[in-house]
């Protein structure tokens, strides 16, 4: 389970996939058949930050040694 502080501070989301969309990177918060509900989670200067950012959250997750992570999205 990954728990992500909004960029903007605003939310705390529970998010069951992240992934980069250019500058954005975004955050799936519920799926139905039809339908998919996500967030904008942070934007950044450059699709290769957000690439960075998203390797972040990989790393916290892969070090953690629980059953949920929790992140911060950097404001930069």
């Amino acid at each position: 389970m990954l728990w992500v502080i909004t960029q903007n501070e605003n939310s705390l989301i529970n998010v069951k996939e992240v992934s980069v969309k250019g500058k954005y990177i975004q955050g799936v918060i519920g799926r139905s058949f039809f339908t998919e509900w996500s967030r904008t989670l942070g934007k950044y200067e450059s699709s290769e930050r957000a690439t960075e950012i998203l390797n972040e959250i990989y790393i916290k997750i892969r070090e953690g040694n629980s059953s949920f992570t929790t992140f911060k999205m950097p404001e930069k």
